[in-house]
C-alpha cells in the first residue's frame, strides 16, 4: 500500500506509532519500524538530551529501518532544554521528527536546516492550517476519540478528517479512534493517507510497560474512558481507576473554581507507578476510546500483519463486493 506518508517517510506500512509517555522507548520504536510502520522514540521521557542520544543509539542498533522521535513542546516557567534535545536528534541521525503541544514554529528553521520531515499533531482543521502554513511536512489530525489530549472542540474523525481533506495540502494520518484494518481503511476513506496508533500499541508483546496495564487495556470496554480537567482547559481522556473517580468527585465539587493543585494527588508522579509498578489505580494515565477494540497482546509484527491483512480483505473484498452486486456482511476482522 503507497500514499504519501508511506512515500515520505521511506516506511512499507501507513501506520505510525504516536510518541506516548514512558512507553516510547528503543523497543517500541524498533518494533513498529522493523514490521514496516514507522516507531517513534518519546523525547521527554527519556529525561535528558543526553539520555535521548543513548535510547536513539539503542534504537540504531534494533532496527536499520527509519523510525522518528517525539518533541512536545510544554508551556512551563522553567521548560526543557528543547535545544539539547534538537542537537540530540540531529547528531543522532534522525530525519523524522514527531511534534505535539506549542506551536513548533520557533524550532522549524533548525530541524528544516538539517532535513528533518516534521508531522504536527493537531486536534482541529485550523491548527493543522497553522502547522501546514509554518512548513510542517504532514499532520497528524486528532479526533476527539482519541487518548490524552483532545483538544477543547470535541470534533470526532468522522467530522474532522474530511474537514482536513478538504483543506490541507500536506498529507494527514488519522489519530484517535484507530486499531485496526477497519480503522487504517475508514481514514483512508475519509482522506487520511496512513493513521497514527498510541493505545493499541501499547496492548503488544514488545511495549515495555507492566503487564498490568496490557491486561487491563484486554479488559476496557469502550465505556471505560473519561475526560479530565475539562474546567483547566487542559482536557485529557485517560482510562477510569478509583483515582480517576477521585479526581472527577473533586472536579464536580470545585466547578469553575478547579485549580491544577487540588487534584495534584491524582495527576502527579503516575506514570512511574502505573507504566512501570502496575499500580493501575494510581491515578490518571492517557487512554483512547478504542480501547474498547483490544482484545489481545500480539507482538507488533503480527498486529501490523494483520491490520494490512485485513485493510486489503476489506478493500478488495467487502467493499468492490458492493459494486459487483454482492451482498458482502462481514465487516469482522481477524
Amino acid at each position: 500500500m503507497k500514499t504519501r506518508i508511506t512515500e515520505m517517510f521511506g516506511i512499507e506500512h501507513p501506520i505510525i506509532q504516536g510518541g506516548m509517555h514512558m512507553v516510547g522507548y528503543a523497543e517500541m520504536a524498533a518494533a513498529v519500524s522493523n514490521a514496516g510502520g514507522l516507531g517513534i522514540i518519546t523525547g521527554l521521557t527519556q529525561g535528558t538530551p543526553e539520555n535521548l542520544a543513548r535510547e536513539i543509539a539503542r534504537c540504531r542498533q534494533m532496527t536499520t529501518k527509519p523510525f522518528g522521535v517525539n518533541l512536545t513542546f510544554l508551556p512551563a516557567l522553567t521548560p526543557p532544554d528543547y535545544p539539547g534535545y534538537i542537537k540530540a536528534i540531529i547528531d543522532g541521525g534522525v530525519k523524522i521528527v514527531e511534534t505535539a503541544g506549542n506551536n513548533p514554529q520557533k524550532w522549524m528553521p533548525i530541524l528544516k536546516e538539517a532535513g528533518i520531515r516534521v508531522i504536527h499533531k493537531c486536534t482541529s482543521v485550523r491548527h493543522s492550517l497553522k502547522a501546514e502554513s509554518i512548513g510542517c511536512d504532514a499532520v497528524s489530525v486528532d479526533g476527539f476519540e482519541c487518548g490524552g489530549h483532545p483538544g477543547e472542540d470535541d470534533v470526532p474523525n468522522f467530522i474532522l478528517l474530511p474537514r482536513a481533506a478538504e483543506e490541507l495540502k500536506i498529507p494527514f494520518v488519522a489519530s484517535g479512534g484507530m486499531a485496526d484494518g477497519r480503522s487504517l481503511v475508514a481514514a483512508l476513506s475519509l482522506g487520511a493517507e496512513g493513521m497514527n496508533m498510541g493505545t493499541r500499541f501499547m496492548a503488544t508483546k514488545e511495549a515495555p510497560i507492566h503487564d498490568n496495564v496490557k491486561q487491563a487495556l484486554v479488559k476496557a470496554t469502550e465505556l471505560d474512558t473519561r475526560l479530565i480537567m475539562r474546567a483547566l482547559r487542559n482536557t485529557e481522556r485517560v482510562l477510569r481507576n478509583k483515582n480517576v473517580d477521585r479526581l472527577i468527585e473533586i472536579e464536580r465539587e470545585k466547578g469553575a473554581n478547579l485549580k491544577i493543585d487540588d487534584i495534584m494527588d491524582q495527576v502527579a508522579g503516575v506514570y512511574p507507578r502505573v507504566m512501570i509498578d502496575g499500580d493501575m489505580d494510581a491515578g490518571a494515565w492517557s487512554c483512547g476510546m478504542m480501547v474498547g477494540l483490544i482484545n489481545d497482546t500480539p507482538t507488533v509484527k503480527d498486529l501490523i500483519d494483520r491490520i494490512m491483512r485485513d485493510a486489503e480483505r476489506i478493500i478488495r473484498g467487502r467493499l468492490t463486493g458492493f459494486l459487483d452486486g454482492n451482498i458482502a456482511v462481514d465487516a469482522r476482522v481477524a
